[in-house]
């Protein structure tokens, strides 16, 4: 069995043109165990390298692809929560297990309960 990544699990994974981004911080981050990518409504990505308690690896990057800077309601509220789109966590392998990997989460993005 090949030693690459691959992403059983249903959902977002990183784009190439956010791999780069993730390598620099899992290379800055000898803790971390993944990095929490949260993709704005308005093109920029938030990203941040996790431990294995979900707690920061690292400090939080955001950026813009092709960019100079992030967009200007980036700058005047740092990448709200209420615009993002999408977000997962790019594991490091040996990943954690399922159940860890879902506690990490939780951590990270908070638990939602509907009724």
């Amino acid at each position: 069995m090949s030693k690459k990544n691959k992403n059983k699990n249903k959902g977002p994974s990183a784009e190439k043109s956010e791999e780069a981004m993730i390598g620099g911080l899992i290379e800055g981050s000898p803790e971390a165990v993944g990095v929490a990518v949260l993709r704005l409504a308005c093109g920029c990505r938030k990203m941040a390298a996790v431990d294995k308690t979900g707690e920061p690896a690292s400090k939080v990057v955001i950026y813009r692809d092709n960019a100079l800077n992030v967009c200007q309601q980036c700058q005047e509220d740092n990448g709200a929560f209420v615009r993002v789109q999408e977000s997962f966590i790019h594991w490091i392998n040996p990943a954690p297990a399922a159940e860890e990997q879902q506690k990490i989460r939780d951590k990270v993005f908070g638990t939602v309960t509907t009724h």
